[in-house]
């Protein structure tokens, strides 16, 4: 292979995959179907504050949802990995590995 047939791996790094906790959400997220914002924050040890400003770039992205909704009286909020958070974190970690292995 010749660089004019194959373009570098890094090329297939996601922007919004670059953030340490923007990753740690979608890979935590990759092996739950659904887990609230308690949890979520407490498995990536990140702040409350932290946690939502980057699940809101990612919700933008179309890589995760949030849905907000009560446990009897007390408000909650729940996040899920979408099919295209999936494909992008997969995506991601694929041209990770490729960058590794053309070492």
């Amino acid at each position: 292979m010749t660089a004019a047939t194959q373009p570098h791996p890094r090329h297939g790094i996601d922007d919004h995959l670059t953030a340490p906790i923007r990753l740690s959400i979608v890979a935590a997220l990759s092996r739950v179907d659904e887990v609230d914002f308690q949890t979520l924050r407490d498995a990536i040890e990140v702040s409350d504050s932290a946690l939502s400003k980057q699940a809101s770039v990612l919700e933008t992205a179309g890589y995760v949802e949030l849905r907000k909704g009560y446990v009897g009286k007390r408000p909650r909020t729940w996040v899920a990995i979408t099919p295209a958070g999936r494909a992008a974190l997969a995506a991601h970690l694929a041209a990770l590995r490729a960058i590794v292995d053309e070492l």
